[in-house]
C-alpha cells in the first residue's frame, strides 16, 4: 500500500537509506490536482529513489487555507496522490507544518516548490540537522489550486 502512517514512513526511509538509496521528501494540500503539481512531482521524484509525499490533513487545510478548503477529503487527496507514477508513498500529518514527519523520516533530499525560500521554510533547520540538502523545485507559474477554485466560482 503506497498510503502509510507516520511510523512506517520512517522505517521505509530508514531501509532504504540503509541499502543506499536516496529518499526524498515533499509536502503539501495537493486539494485540487493539477499539472503544476504533477510537473513538481515529478521533478521531486527525479532527485533521488524514492518520493514520500507529507499530506495536509483536512483540519490543517482548513488552519492553512480557510474554513472552505479542502475541496476534496484527506482520503480522496491521499488516493491521487498514491495513484502517481512520481509518487511512492502518502502520508498524512495533522500540523500545518511538516517539520514532526521530516523529523521522523529524515529524508536525504526535502524538495520543496519555487515559490518558498531555504529561509521561509520551518522545516530547513530538521533537515540541515540530519545533513540532508534542500531542493527548490521550479514552480509552474499560474498553476494552482487556488486559481482553479477561483476560475470555477466565477462560472458559477
Amino acid at each position: 500500500m503506497k498510503i502509510v502512517d507516520q511510523t512506517t514512513s520512517g522505517i521505509i526511509s530508514k531501509t532504504l537509506q540503509a541499502a543506499g538509496k536516496t529518499v526524498v521528501f515533499t509536502n503539501g494540500c495537493f486539494d485540487i490536482l493539477h499539472a503544476g503539481h504533477v510537473r513538481y512531482l515529478a521533478g521531486a521524484r527525479q532527485l533521488g529513489d524514492c518520493l514520500i509525499v507529507g499530506l495536509n490533513s483536512d483540519s490543517s487545510v482548513r488552519q492553512l487555507k480557510g474554513p472552505n478548503r479542502p475541496v476534496n477529503c484527506q482520503e480522496d487527496r491521499a488516493e491521487v496522490l498514491a495513484g502517481l507514477a512520481a509518487v511512492d508513498y502518502v502520508v498524512v500529518f495533522d500540523e500545518t507544518t511538516a517539520e514532526n514527519l521530516v523529523a521522523v523520516v529524515q529524508p536525504d533530499v526535502y524538495a520543496k516548490g519555487g515559490d518558498y525560500t531555504i529561509e521561509t521554510l520551518p522545516e530547513s533547520k530538521i533537515v540541515a540537522a540530519h545533513g540532508g540538502r534542500i531542493v527548490l523545485v521550479p514552480e509552474v507559474p499560474g498553476r494552482s489550486s487556488s486559481n482553479i477554485i477561483k476560475k470555477i466560482s466565477r462560472e458559477v
